[in-house]
């Protein structure tokens, strides 16, 4: 069996936090270990993690750099054989997501699974808003602006081990970072599972101001030039796929 450790950094997410571990505990798959690092909330989500705290396989409370700082602590503190992420605001779009996940990791040459999410309203994870198809991988496809959606994305811990985590340069990109050198730099071997793996609310720090996006487009282009992926043009098409986003946002509903 493959035991899957599930990452949930979370600061001040008093209305959503409930609702992201509630469906970690909903998993249908028996070897699921849910991590919670919390920033040192302010605004009552610390009582809300204490209730859970028997449930959960490690509780850390402390200040931290930001969410990868956090997303990085739960790295280190992960058992399972395999490592995801579910961020508080986020829920899993059906009990036996992780067992589709970790049926895709019973092939031993399998580094790393992914599937699709859908972006959905903050108010109502039902409502679809826009739904992330991610399709295999092929060769090229990273220069033209492809990536996996990253709350899906499950990678085995000795990837980590051999090839490091988040790199804290990144502020809001560090994530894109993360996935080109696993992906670009490393080719580790991923599979695709064709199926809707997460409901992410709309209103995420990267595309939260005008401010954010131009940010992360910066930092995005050092990735890719970093990396020797692309250049502008990779940026570009990575923004304009989320078009075509919305015009398949029916087919989850």
């Amino acid at each position: 069996m493959t035991a899957i450790s599930v990452v949930t950094a979370v600061f001040n997410a008093r209305d959503t936090i409930a609702d992201a571990l509630d469906s970690v505990l909903a998993q249908t798959h028996p070897g699921v270990q849910s991590v919670v690092i919390d920033g040192g909330s302010t605004d009552g989500t610390g009582e809300i993690l204490e209730r859970y705290r028997t449930r959960l396989a490690t509780l850390v409370v402390e200040p931290d750099k930001g969410i990868y700082d956090a997303l990085n602590k739960g790295i280190r503190a992960a058992t399972g054989d395999v490592v995801g992420f579910l961020h508080a605001d986020d829920v899993f779009a059906s009990p036996d997501a992780l067992s589709q996940v970790a049926a895709a990791f019973d092939d031993p040459r399998v580094d790393a699974v992914y599937g699709d999410l859908v972006y959905v309203n903050r108010d109502d994870v039902r409502r679809v808003i826009r739904h992330w198809r991610a399709g295999d991988w092929t060769p090229g496809s990273l220069r033209r602006g492809w990536m996996p959606p990253h709350p899906t994305f499950y990678v085995r811990r000795s990837v980590y081990e051999r090839l490091g985590a988040f790199d804290l340069r990144y502020g809001i990109a560090a994530d894109y970072d993360c996935m080109l050198r696993f992906l670009a730099v490393a080719q580790i071997r991923t599979a695709y599972v064709p199926a809707t793996l997460v409901r992410m609310r709309v209103g995420g720090v990267s595309n939260r101001s005008l401010q954010n996006i131009i940010r992360k487009s910066r930092e995005d282009y050092r990735i890719v030039r970093s990396h020797a992926v692309g250049g502008w043009w990779t940026i570009v098409t990575k923004n304009l796929r989320k078009v075509g986003q919305f015009r398949t946002r029916a087919l989850s509903r």
